[in-house]
């Protein structure tokens, strides 16, 4: 077997952060060398997974940058939220092009994994001439016009029509992607290389493209390049910090797990209105987890049983869960789904709203707007998934073609076939 020593690059966000650690304990576990590189504030949560993590752009991204960033994002909505987190990843972009090419020789990196999400990072290893493979912890960013774009949540459908109007919003994701764009088209200008600026992609793999998420819960089609594959989740069971959980307090009734996420956690009234509507059902129980960005006391309950935390063992709880109520963030989707727990979904931004349309697609859940959303119409719509038989029934089929799919172990199959191992 070829000794050769490879490098995974996640972005800082637990959702990244996850999956992609997952990915390179089962690449270590088959006998290879890996890293993590990470700017500062991701180096600890790493390490503690059990893997060797090198920090980057230390200077530009001080312990404690993420902080201030996560907690703007945690207050916007919509495309608001969109152009934050392009600026913000053009930031990230210009100091990664600059800085990791020191990391990367000290690490002696001979391959690298790429987060999709760190746009048109490609550009170093193609300039260094390393082998690189991308993978996609969330939503695949189809800019082909065959699906509605992963920032938008309308339906799929196969027509003209739509087809026009996912065109349209492409060109509306490349205008988010500017701030990106302008950096890379800088960074190969300076050095001299030869990109086609005409294709929208232009960095991604040309060995790989691994996305976690299943074929099944993809829309129909075959609009992907032949090095696009689907696998399934990264989920090991292993890696996640230990949170602490008052477990004694668990009624034994069915329960209602509801998070949204660690990113756009800040809405305190969507949380509020989030027990309002479980307290109105009758025989179950809700636990909430509100993220750091709230505290717990500033969440009114009127039901001893009903469990407000900052942090959750979230798989825990979903193998207990009778309902999951999300942002719909691609990473609590499957691990829900994974249990074969049905969803209501309530999109904030990024790449939710589409994920939120495959849930409707497939009929496993549905999915409400934060805009006027009321505590009548949630309660309305949690009773309607739990009472129909049918979206417990169809989370069980993706469940089973979760538990089918052995995402790490094919994804991490790819990775050697594609790097020679």
């Amino acid at each position: 077997m070829l000794k050769m020593k490879t490098a995974f690059i996640s972005l800082p966000a637990p959702g990244h952060i996850n999956p992609m650690t997952a990915l390179a304990r089962k690449l270590r576990s088959r006998g290879h060398e890996v890293t993590m590189l990470a700017i500062p504030d991701a180096v600890e949560a790493i390490q503690a997974t059990g893997l060797e993590c090198l920090p980057f752009s230390e200077k530009d991204f001080p312990v404690g940058w993420s902080i201030g960033l996560f907690r703007t994002l945690s207050q916007l909505q919509g495309e608001d939220a969109v152009r934050y987190s392009f600026e913000t990843l053009s930031q990230y972009l210009s100091s990664a092009l600059k800085h990791l090419p020191a990391t990367i020789a000290k690490a002696g990196v001979d391959a690298i994994v790429l987060d999709t999400t760190q746009y048109y990072l490609g550009l170093l290893p193609m300039q260094l001439q390393i082998p690189y493979v991308h993978v996609s912890p969330g939503l695949p960013l189809d800019l082909s016009g065959a699906t509605p774009p992963r920032f938008f949540g309308w339906p799929f459908e196969a027509t003209a029509a739509a087809i026009k109007k996912n065109r349209i919003g492409v060109s509306r994701v490349l205008q988010f992607l500017e701030p990106c764009i302008d950096v890379a088209k800088a960074y190969s200008k300076r050095m001299g290389m030869d990109i086609d600026w005409k294709d929208p992609d232009p960095t991604i793999s040309k060995l790989a493209w691994i996305a976690q998420m299943p074929r099944e819960f993809d829309f129909p089609g075959d609009h992907w390049p032949p090095q696009f594959h689907y696998t399934g989740p990264f989920h090991d069971g292993e890696g996640r910090e230990e949170v602490p959980f008052s477990w004694e307090n668990l009624t034994g009734e069915p329960l209602i797990y509801a998070s949204m996420g660690t990113l756009q956690n800040g809405h305190k009234q969507v949380f509020q209105v989030i027990v309002d509507a479980a307290e109105k059902l009758s025989g179950f129980q809700l636990v909430l987890s509100i993220g750091n960005n709230l505290n717990t006391d500033e969440i009114r309950t009127s039901l001893s049983k009903t469990i407000v935390v900052n942090k959750a063992p979230q798989l825990q709880l979903l193998q207990r869960a009778w309902l999951c109520v999300t942002h719909a963030g691609m990473n609590t989707a499957l691990e829900a789904l994974t249990q074969g727990v049905p969803m209501v979904a309530l999109p904030v931004t990024n790449d939710q709203p589409a994920v939120a349309a495959r849930i409707i697609y497939h009929h496993v859940g549905e999915v409400l707007s934060l805009s006027n959303l009321t505590a009548s119409d949630l309660n309305a719509t949690m009773n309607l998934v739990m009472s129909d038989p049918s979206y417990r029934q169809n989370s069980r089929f993706f469940q089973k073609a979760i538990a089918e799919s052995r995402g790490l172990e094919k994804a991490s199959q790819i990775i050697e076939t594609s790097f020679g191992y």
